[in-house]
């Protein structure tokens, strides 16, 4: 996967300001946000990935598939093409406003959902976890940001590419930062997030996935190996949409 491809989706303002702490001064004099943009946050951004890609420090990969799916209740049932094994995959529904579940967003009759998992790979934390240990605290803490920042735009990318295939991207915004804001039809979600917090469901999503192929495991804990990786399910309905489900 190109870097260039993936840095597309990179969302700047929240590297900068949520990993990187690039904040304006409260002083009279301080630099605003927009300059210390153009003068610490893009030539370090720049630097950072010139050194990645010479460096070969990030490894992306992706495992992506379409699964077929119906609902039932607040439950949706994906069959595993491998066995014909029936998963059932359990969401909470909110008890007030709309009621939503995300099972709502899938045909009780006939449908699909996709599931992907996406990684930077090992060596970007090895190489962290270096500068850590160097007491090189600056490039510890942009890299580590970094590395963040650009799981998610490749998760971003790759939710992209999956609604080109679904033949939706017609309803995607031509405006990068508004597709940050998921101006799209459809939309993913990750286990451990308000509206799907079973984070259980890890372990099915792996039985489809099989993510070990591009190094990503399940630990004990539910969490996914390496640190930089994120999996998702990917709803193409319409309406769905990020909601609490309290």
């Amino acid at each position: 996967i190109s870097l260039s491809d993936i840095v597309g989706f990179l969302d700047e303002r929240s590297l900068f300001l949520g990993q990187w702490g690039l904040k304006p001064s409260r002083a009279d004099d301080g630099a605003s946000y927009e300059e210390l943009v153009e003068s610490e946050g893009r030539p370090r951004l720049r630097y950072w990935l010139d050194r990645i890609k010479s460096e070969k420090i990030l490894e992306p990969a992706v495992v992506y598939g379409y699964f077929e799916a119906v609902s039932s209740g607040n439950s949706i049932i994906v069959t595993d093409p491998a066995n014909g094994e029936q998963l059932e995959f359990t969401f909470p529904r909110q008890g007030r406003d709309r009621r939503l579940c995300l099972a709502d967003f899938v045909h009780p009759d006939k449908d699909i959902v996709a599931f992907h998992v996406v990684t930077m790979g090992n060596r970007v934390s090895e190489v962290a976890n270096e500068l850590f240990q160097a007491n090189s605290y600056r490039d510890y803490v942009e890299l580590h940001g970094l590395s963040v920042a650009l799981t998610e735009a490749l998760a971003e990318y790759w939710h992209s590419r999956i609604r080109a295939e679904l033949g939706i991207s017609g309803e995607d915004s031509p405006n990068i930062l508004e597709i940050l804001k998921q101006s799209y039809q459809g939309e993913r979600f990750s286990f451990g997030y308000p509206a799907c917090p079973d984070l259980e469901h890890q372990t099915l999503l792996a039985q489809l996935l099989q993510p070990e192929r591009i190094g990503v495991t399940v630990s004990e804990e539910l969490q996914l190996h390496p640190e930089q990786s994120t999996s998702a399910i990917v709803f193409h309905h319409p309406e769905a949409a990020y909601f609490n489900a309290q």
